[in-house]
């Protein structure tokens, strides 16, 4: 099954390389979306692609590369089946993983 999530990280993520990291471990997955850092010192994260994948892709986005320290993850589940989050989900596109 294909999921979409959206992931709002918090701690010591930016100046450490956890965009880069990010963009490596989606790539690694094979998982498409986008990382880029937030005004307020948080990453945020869009992923989407098969179940497993994403899955795979969580548990590395949750311990971060080394520097990071990641204190909290929210994640939004998007898309079909999801009532309470009324925005779609973006479409899969042959674009990979952007750093933005």
């Amino acid at each position: 099954m294909h999921v979409s999530r959206r992931y709002v990280i918090s701690g010591r993520v930016q100046g450490v390389g956890f965009r880069y990291f990010t963009q490596d471990a989606a790539v690694r997955e094979d998982v498409c979306g986008w990382v880029r850092n937030m005004a307020d010192g948080r990453v945020e994260v869009e992923a989407e692609g098969e179940t497993e994948a994403v899955q795979r892709f969580e548990i590395r986005v949750r311990c971060g590369p080394p520097g990071a320290r990641v204190d909290g993850v929210e994640t939004t589940d998007r898309g079909v089946g999801v009532v309470s989050d009324p925005t779609p989900a973006p479409r899969r596109r042959n674009t990979g993983f952007a750093i933005r």
